[in-house]
């Protein structure tokens, strides 16, 4: 096997498409629920957050697999720590500097980054024991899976709540003038976290059919 194939076996691409579907950080794992609440008003902040926690996820899991051999145990909770305070500080710099709105409605959640449980999970369960390529494929799927969820929700809730999509309307203004009129519940936490629990329950209902299908 070449050493490109190696990089794009069967096991690797898993790492990066299985966090998508049947090992979900958000609906499998239930992992990074509170962003996934904070973040999803809109679509465009959720897809601002999916990157953020890419590129920390990605970077951190790489750093921590090249130090796996280097790092005293004890301290390992301290290290993945600084790793990840520090790559998230400079996200948050770059979003201040280049997406300043967006970074203004993302508010406190980037920093929070910082104590997301995807994050530091895939840190102990992956990041210490693997080699720093599949780290970085097991980061970038993780993220992938994480963003899919916000950015179906903050869909739903953004059109439904506001009308809109990418803050342009979206909904026909004829709709509002026959009496339509948006659901402001869309834009509460609350309906956030519904809306996580009806695809939780969605992607459990097909996994069972499947599994029943295979008997």
């Amino acid at each position: 096997m070449s050493e490109k194939e190696a990089m794009f076996s069967k096991k690797n691409l898993r790492l990066l498409t299985d966090p998508i579907g049947s090992q979900n950080p958000i609906t499998v794992q239930v992992l990074g629920i509170c962003s996934a609440l904070a973040v999803t008003a809109q679509i465009k902040p959720a897809i601002v957050m999916t990157l953020s926690v890419m590129v920390v996820l990605a970077l951190s899991n790489v750093i921590i697999s090249l130090l796996r051999n280097s790092i005293p145990n004890r301290i390992r909770i301290i290290v993945q720590l600084v790793i990840v305070a520090a790559l998230v500080i400079l996200v948050d710099q770059v979003l201040k500097a280049f997406v300043y709105d967006v970074s203004k409605q993302l508010s406190v959640f980037v920093g929070l980054i910082i104590t997301n449980c995807i994050i530091m999970g895939r840190l102990e369960a992956f990041a210490l024991g693997n080699k720093p390529w599949p780290a970085f494929l097991d980061g970038i799927g993780n993220a992938a899976g994480y963003g899919v969820i916000l950015v179906i929700v903050a869909f739903f809730r953004e059109l439904l709540g506001s009308g809109t999509l990418f803050g342009f309307q979206i909904i026909p203004e004829g709709f509002y003038n026959f009496g339509y009129a948006n659901n402001g519940l869309m834009v509460l936490s609350p309906m956030a976290l519904i809306t996580v629990a009806i695809i939780i329950w969605v992607q459990r209902y097909r996994k069972r059919d499947l599994i029943e299908a295979n008997k």
